[in-house]
C-alpha cells in the first residue's frame, strides 16, 4: 500500500495560475511561489465584497484517539465530490505546524487519494506564513526588553510581563526559562518562556482580522503586561505594532493550492484547536465564500473545542453561518472510546461500540442542540469494519434524527464521497442558523460554566481565588463582553485525557487565564494543558528523511 507521501508526490498538478483562472481569479492577482502555491491579492479580494455568499459546511468530528478518524481527509474528499457533482466547491483548511509533523500527530493534508498537493511544502514551511507570525511575535517581545534596558520610561513591572516568545516547535525545554542573564550588556534578568507559534496571539490576531488596517489595529491591542501600579501597557505603547504588520503583510495574503484532484484549496493560518481557537483564516474563509457555491472548512479537534470555537468565536465575531455541518468518526475509534485496547480495533466488538457509542453521541447533541446545525455523520470505512457494527452506529443516530453516510473517500478519491456531499447539499439547501452556547452578557466565569456544562458534560468549574479575580479584573477593564477560548485536552470531555467516552458529572478547574486583547477573547487553561507541547518518547522527526536523489521519505 502507497503512503501518503507516496501518492502526492505522484500527482500531476495544475499550475496555480490555471487553479486560479478556474476560480475566475486574474492572473495579475496572484502572487506564485514557485509554480503550485500562490498568494491572492488583498485589493482583488476586497472587490469581492459585493457578491453573494455561497453555503459554508463546517467539518467536525468525535473526540480523536490512536485509532485516528479523519477529519481534513473527509474536508478534502468532500470539497471534491461536491465538485465532482457539479458544485463550484472551495476547501479552506488551516497550515500544519511542523510542531506536530516532527512530533505525533504526522502531517496535516489529509490522506490517501483526499489530499492537498503539494504535500510536501504545505507540511513543511509552504510561503512562510508561520516564520512571519514567529518574527512579529518576538519581535515584540525583544522590543519589550529592549525598552526595559533603555530607561524603562513606560515603568513596565519586569514581574508582570506577560508577553512570551514563540517557536513553531515542541520543545518543553523553552516552557519556562531565564532571559537577560550574562552581564548588564545583556539586559535585566527575568522569568520567561515560549509558547509554540499556533497557540500565539499573533496567530489567532492573524487568523480573526479582515484586512490590514485590522490587523495593525489589533496588533496595538495586544497587552504585553503591566506597569509597576497595574495599568496595562500595550504594544502600540512601544510603537512596534507598525512593524509587526509590515512583517505580516504579505503573510495576510491567502495560499491558494489544489486538491489531487486539481480543485481550489485555501490554506491559510493554523491555531490548534485544544489551546487555541483552531479555524483557519477569516480572510480566506469569506473569499472563498464570494468564489464558490460551496465551501468546505475544518475544526480542529472535536466539536467540542474547534467547532465550539468555530461558532463561539469566529462566527460570533463575523456573522459567518454554516449552513451544515459534518461529524466524522470511524468504528476503530468508537471502540476505543468504549474501552478496545488500540491493537484489537479490527475484530468485531459490539460491546465496546456500544460503550464508546455515547462520545459520538454527545457530540451529535452539541452540534445538533448547543450549535444548532443540521448534522451528518460521516463514517471513515475500514475495510476490517463488519456490517454489524455500521448497522449499530446507523440504528443509535437515527434514533438522533441523523443520517449516517460511509465514505470511502480515503481509497476512491472523490467518487468515494459522493453520498456524503449529496447529504450535504440536501441539509444545506434547508437552511437555518446556528446558536451561540453563551451570550455576550455572560459574566467570563458563567461563559466558561455553560461551555463545561453544557458542551463538556460537567457538573461544575472550579478556579482558585487568584484566577477569580483576574477575571474580576478583565471585567472591570472593559472585557467582560469577550467570548471566550477555552485550552483543555482534546482526548477527552474532561480535562483528564484517559476518559474515554462521554465523562459526565466532573468539574472542570480554570487552572489560569490570559487576556488576549488583539484577539479579542479571554483564554481559559483548563486542566494539565500546556501551550507549549513536548515531543513525544518517538517523534515522527526520527522517519522524515531525504533520499540520494534528494526525494523526501517518511513525511506521513
Amino acid at each position: 500500500m502507497e503512503s501518503d507521501i507516496e501518492i502526492a508526490q505522484k500527482a500531476k498538478m495544475n499550475k496555480v495560475l490555471d487553479v486560479a483562472a478556474g476560480l475566475g481569479i486574474p492572473e495579475d492577482a496572484i502572487e506564485p511561489y514557485g509554480h503550485y502555491k500562490g498568494k491572492v491579492a488583498l485589493a482583488y479580494l476586497d472587490t469581492l465584497k459585493s457578491r453573494p455568499d455561497g453555503k459554508l459546511v463546517l467539518v467536525t468530528a468525535i473526540s480523536p484517539t490512536p485509532a485516528g478518524e479523519g477529519k481534513t481527509t473527509t474536508t478534502v474528499g468532500l470539497g471534491d465530490a461536491l465538485n465532482r457533482i457539479g458544485k463550484k466547491a472551495v476547501i479552506c483548511l488551516r497550515e500544519p505546524s511542523l510542531g506536530p509533523v516532527f512530533g505525533v500527530k504526522g502531517g496535516a493534508a489529509g490522506g490517501g487519494n483526499a489530499q492537498i498537493v503539494p504535500m510536501e511544502d504545505i507540511n513543511l514551511h509552504f510561503t512562510g506564513d508561520f516564520s512571519a507570525i514567529a518574527l512579529a511575535n518576538n519581535l515584540l517581545a525583544a522590543m519589550i526588553d529592549n525598552h526595559i534596558n533603555h530607561g524603562n520610561t513606560l515603568d513596565i513591572d519586569p514581574r508582570r510581563i506577560t508577553w512570551k516568545r514563540v517557536v513553531d516547535m515542541n520543545d518543553r525545554a523553552l516552557r519556562d526559562i531565564i532571559v537577560g542573564i550574562g552581564g548588564t550588556a545583556n539586559g535585566f534578568v527575568r522569568q520567561d518562556g515560549f509558547d509554540i507559534v499556533v497557540a500565539s496571539e499573533v496567530m489567532a490576531i492573524f487568523c480573526l482580522s479582515t484586512s490590514v488596517q485590522d490587523l495593525k489595529k489589533r496588533l496595538g491591542d495586544i497587552v504585553i503586561g503591566y506597569t509597576r501600579d497595574q495599568k496595562p501597557v500595550h504594544a502600540r505603547d512601544l510603537n512596534a505594532h507598525g512593524a509587526m504588520t509590515v512583517l505580516l503583510k504579505d503573510a495576510l495574503q491567502p495560499n491558494l493550492v489544489q486538491t489531487l484532484e486539481n480543485n481550489p484549496a485555501f490554506v491559510h493560518g493554523g491555531p490548534f484547536a485544544n489551546i487555541a481557537h483552531g479555524c483557519n483564516s477569516v480572510i480566506a474563509t469569506q473569499s472563498a465564500l464570494k468564489l464558490g457555491d460551496y465551501v468546505v472548512t475544518e475544526a480542529g479537534f472535536g466539536a467540542d473545542l474547534g467547532a465550539e470555537k468555530f461558532i463561539d468565536i469566529k462566527c460570533r465575531k463575523t456573522g459567518l453561518t454554516p449552513s451544515a455541518c459534518v461529524l466524522v468518526a470511524t468504528i476503530r475509534a468508537l471502540k476505543y472510546h468504549g474501552g478496545k485496547d488500540v491493537k484489537e480495533l479490527n475484530s468485531e466488538d459490539l460491546d465496546a461500540l456500544k460503550k464508546g457509542m455515547v462520545n459520538l453521541e454527545r457530540h451529535v447533541d452539541n452540534v445538533t442542540n448547543q450549535y444548532g446545525l443540521p448534522c451528518v455523520v460521516s463514517i471513515n470505512r475500514f475495510t476490517a469494519d463488519t456490517d454489524a457494527e455500521i448497522a449499530l452506529v446507523t440504528e443509535r443516530m437515527k434514533a438522533l434524527g441523523v443520517n449516517v453516510v460511509l465514505a470511502e473517500h480515503w481509497a476512491k478519491g472523490s467518487a468515494g464521497a459522493e453520498a456524503l456531499a449529496h447529504e450535504v447539499v440536501r441539509l444545506s439547501e434547508r437552511g437555518g442558523s446556528h446558536k451561540f452556547v453563551y451570550e455576550d452578557g455572560d459574566s467570563l466565569l458563567e461563559k466558561m460554566r455553560k461551555v463545561a456544562t453544557k458542551v463538556y458534560g460537567a457538573s461544575d468549574i472550579s478556579a482558585s481565588a487568584k484566577v477569580k479575580q483576574q477575571l474580576k479584573s478583565f471585567e472591570e477593564a472593559g472585557y467582560a463582553h469577550y467570548p471566550i477560548c477555552v485550552a483543555k485536552t482534546q482526548s477527552s470531555f474532561s480535562t483528564d485525557a484517559t476518559s474515554r467516552g462521554a465523562p459526565s458529572g466532573h468539574v472542570v478547574n480554570v487552572r489560569e487565564v490570559r487576556l488576549a486583547a488583539g484577539a479579542q477573547f479571554i483564554v481559559m487553561i483548563c486542566g494539565d494543558i500546556m501551550t507549549m507541547p513536548g515531543l513525544p518518547k518517538v517523534p515522527s522527526a526520527v522517519k522524515i528523511d531525504i533520499d540520494d536523489h534528494g526525494k523526501v521519505v517518511g513525511l506521513f
